[in-house]
């Protein structure tokens, strides 16, 4: 498994980067009237939830995972005692279709990731304190 240890430095970058992406990806759904920008927000927010899970992992574990491995980062999510294990890996499976398929996203697909990605980034800035 690919891992990088992490300083408080890097949580706090990563919690930054984790809550704008999932602002961005709230605030285009909102304007995205017609739904052509749905495979974009669903990616937002896999980035958001991606982020987020480094943030408690490395709140946790010391390391975040790095790489491709979709897997290896859910258990090294799970191994750091999270609950949220699960919503990266509900983020991590609507990558592919978002992000490489002919297949767009649905309306459905937008309401999954956001709620993933919502309590991934919650759980990461629990792990945070203010100021840190």
């Amino acid at each position: 498994m690919g891992t990088r240890s992490c300083a408080p430095e890097v949580r706090r970058v990563r919690l930054a980067k984790a809550e704008g992406f999932l602002q961005a990806a709230d605030d285009v759904s909102l304007l995205d009237d017609s739904g052509q920008l749905r495979d974009a927000v669903v990616t937002l927010y896999i980035h958001a939830g991606i982020a987020a899970a480094d943030v408690i992992c490395c709140a946790r574990l010391g390391l975040h995972a790095t790489g491709d491995n979709h897997a290896e980062a859910v258990a090294l999510l799970k191994k750091a005692g999270a609950a949220s294990h699960r919503h990266l890996a509900t983020l991590l499976g609507l990558k592919t279709k978002a992000g490489y398929s002919h297949t767009p996203a649905s309306n459905a697909d937008v309401k999954k990731a956001a709620r993933a990605a919502g309590q991934l980034v919650d759980e990461a800035r629990a792990e945070t304190p203010m100021g840190s």
